[in-house]
């Protein structure tokens, strides 16, 4: 077999995966991008008026007679003051009187204009008069009587009178807009408040972890990760149940049995409701990605700089910050980048500080205005990136290697192991705290009114689901159903692409892994929108649009997160040596054997990582599908938004309860699959007596 043939399925499956990617990944994003600088302007009079002559001699002359003699004589008082002052316009002069004034003045001024007119004028005046009352009033109707003599592009530009265009405008709009300037400053405002303290946070947990100067730091680690697996707005609800102006604490402990506040203005709405859910919402991935650099340091780097007579800070200071630099970077860029993307918790806990993600959702939501809201979607991305390429260039200076090894073993100070203790526990006993209160509020009536003991919420009996709109938890298995679809094909697909970009090698398979990747740098909401632009009406094409479907769900959520099975695998494969393959194919082996039976059980972790991560995440995730869901496939992170946002904390709190049974379930059996091997192998070795 030649060399051409023997490539020849792996180009072709790879030319697939990439057709795939393109279409789910690429072209969303480009839409985006596009979306975000297309314009679409108001045509101005005098052509718009040779576009509308053009369609009416396309009509009979009688029936265009007919039309504008009806036209004419139902025109209201205010069209026809509108249609006058077209007309002078049209003529070449400029409207004698103020348009903003009330309309029955403009009637007065309009027909005093009119009457004014010399006889040359008053003749072209009633001439141009008509064309000025279809021009400006009778434009659809018009176009709807074309229809089939026009091409759409002219259907759309008579009836719309907007002609599409490009430009920055909507990107100045957002420095220039006091609206939307507002919220570009609380974004970075709150985006880097959070990602500082977030980001000191994480690296003392991970440092008093990864030092043993922490009680218990197995179970610290487990509680600080807990966020990463429940619904994004879980901990702003939990936050109004303990310290809003309802709330257990400030109301129930500290104005009512102490006397100490009035909870109505001392409580936890505004600036510090947000920042105190953004912080614990997001310490996970500055925790993890601090963890993973800390773990990694040599500590003989440091038991060097103590054996040469540095003290515990200046160990600290001068070797340990210095080579966890490119961890505490990357921390604050990934923390602001999802601070500046995340509406959720200021939408439910900051209801008086706009942010650009919040505006964003709003204009997409409410006013389907896909325009504006693409260029916010980027907007929120500039400040990230711009930061990042800064600190690259500053740094590029500093190097710091390390050859990795055990961790150092010098003892830290009783003072900083009591301080760190007192950090790590203060935030995961919150996360306790706050998480306990939603598990409580799941199972009373009325929160701090009716404490007795009832299942309405997840039954949505009686009252319960009338009032909130949902049939108690039945959304998650809506949720259940998209993620079980997406996850298992997403794993699949992701060890398949790392199969060819690190095995078969096909022409351009880099680039396909670079389009896998996109989404683990871009926020969430790109995606989102780049969904509905592109497959609202694809090519025109009503019949295959997915909006509105579960499938747009599905597609959304698995290759928004293939990134995780992708790069688990890439790296599994570059420690398996690739003879093994090779000889596979010496023998004979097919592509498809060679992938099934060869590589992908080698490749078993990699797979199930990647199809965990799509699970857990489908459940989770609400900044992409918030814009897909629709009344017939809803998902539960929106439904707990949603509910939340409205302030019934009941089913909100029951549907946060059945997602993290659920995720914690399903990571715990896995876990177990992965330690002891699945079950029925363990029966099956126990019965032959192996085991």
């Amino acid at each position: 077999m030649g060399i051409a043939a023997r490539h020849l399925p792996g180009y072709a499956v790879t030319a697939a995966v990439g057709l795939l990617l393109f279409v789910f990944i690429a072209l969303p994003i480009g839409l985006v991008l596009v979306e975000s600088v297309r314009l679409a302007g108001p045509i101005p009079l005098a052509e718009m008026s040779r576009i509308t002559q053009g369609g009416l001699d396309r009509l009979d002359p009688d029936d265009r007679q007919r039309q504008m003699t009806r036209w004419i004589a139902t025109l209201k008082p205010d069209e026809r003051t509108a249609a006058v002052a077209a007309a002078i316009e049209l003529l070449g002069h400029r409207v004698p009187w103020d348009r903003n004034a009330p309309f029955d003045d403009q009637a007065v001024a309009a027909a005093a204009a009119v009457d004014a007119m010399s006889a040359a004028d008053r003749k072209k005046f009633d001439a141009i008069y008509p064309l000025a009352v279809a021009t400006v009033h009778k434009r659809i109707p018009l176009a709807f009587r074309l229809r089939d003599k026009i091409s759409p592009e002219e259907f759309d530009v008579l009836r719309e009178g907007v002609r599409q265009g490009y430009g920055l405008d909507h990107y100045v709009e957002v420095l220039t807009s006091p609206r939307l300037h507002k919220a570009f400053r609380n974004s970075l405002v709150l985006s880097s408040t959070v990602s500082v303290l977030t980001t000191v946070l994480g690296f003392a947990i991970a440092y008093g972890i990864n030092r043993n100067a922490i009680f218990w730091p197995r179970l610290v680690r487990y509680l600080a990760m807990v966020p990463l697996v429940s619904p994004p707005v879980v901990i702003a609800t939990a936050a109004i149940l303990l310290f809003g102006r309802n709330g257990a604490i400030t109301k129930g402990l500290l104005q009512d049995h102490l006397g100490w506040i009035n909870a109505d203005t001392a409580n936890l709405y505004g600036w510090s409701g947000v920042i105190l859910a953004q912080i614990l919402g997001h310490l996970p991935a500055a925790f993890i990605v601090l963890d993973n650099v800390l773990s990694k340091h040599d500590g003989r780097i440091e038991e060097a700089a103590a054996g040469q007579g540095a003290g515990a800070w200046q160990v600290f200071t001068q070797v340990t910050l210095p080579m966890a630099q490119p961890g505490i970077v990357r921390s604050l860029i990934l923390v602001f980048m999802l601070i500046m993307t995340d509406f959720g918790n200021p939408l439910v806990i900051g209801k008086d500080i706009p942010v650009l993600a919040g505006i964003l959702y709003d204009e997409m939501t409410g006013f389907q205005n896909t325009r504006l809201a693409a260029v916010l979607a980027v907007w929120l991305i500039v400040p990230a990136l711009s930061v990042y390429v800064l600190v690259e260039r500053l740094g590029r200076r500093k190097r710091y290697a390390s050859s990795g090894g055990a961790p150092p073993e010098l003892p830290v100070p009783a003072t900083t192991r009591a301080l760190l203790t007192t950090v790590a526990w203060s935030v995961v006993g919150m996360m306790v705290v706050l998480y306990g209160s939603i598990v409580f509020a799941s199972f009373v009536k009325i929160w701090r009114v009716d404490n007795s003991f009832t299942l309405a919420w997840y039954t949505s009996s009686g009252i319960a689901g009338f009032v909130s709109g949902q049939r108690g938890v039945s959304v998650v298995l809506d949720s259940m159903k998209v993620a079980a679809i997406a996850a298992p094909i997403g794993g699949l697909l992701a060890v398949t692409l790392a199969y060819l970009v690190e095995r078969v090698r096909a022409p351009g398979s880099n680039l396909l892994g670079f389009v896998a990747l996109l989404p683990a740098v871009l926020p969430g909401v790109i995606l989102g929108v780049g969904y509905v632009v592109a497959f609202n009406l694809p090519f025109g094409i009503k019949s295959i649009a997915l909006t509105g479907t579960m499938w747009i769900l599905v597609i959304n959520i698995l290759f928004a997160n293939i990134f995780i099975g992708y790069l688990a695998g890439r790296a599994l494969l570059q420690r398996y040596d690739e003879s093994i393959d090779e000889a596979a194919e010496a023998l004979g082996a097919s592509l498809w054997q060679r992938f099934s039976r060869v590589t992908l059980p080698t490749m078993r972790h990699a797979l199930m990582l990647g199809t965990l991560y799509i699970f857990v995440h489908g459940l989770t995730t609400l900044s992409a599908v918030v814009f897909l869901v629709s009344p017939a496939h809803r998902l539960a992170s929106e439904a707990i938004f949603d509910t939340a946002d409205k302030g019934y904390y009941g089913v909100a709190s029951a549907l946060s309860v059945t997602i993290l049974v659920i995720a914690v379930t399903v990571m715990a059996a896995i876990h177990l699959t992965e330690r002891y091997g699945p079950v029925w192998a363990r029966v099956g070795a126990a019965a032959s007596g192996r085991t």
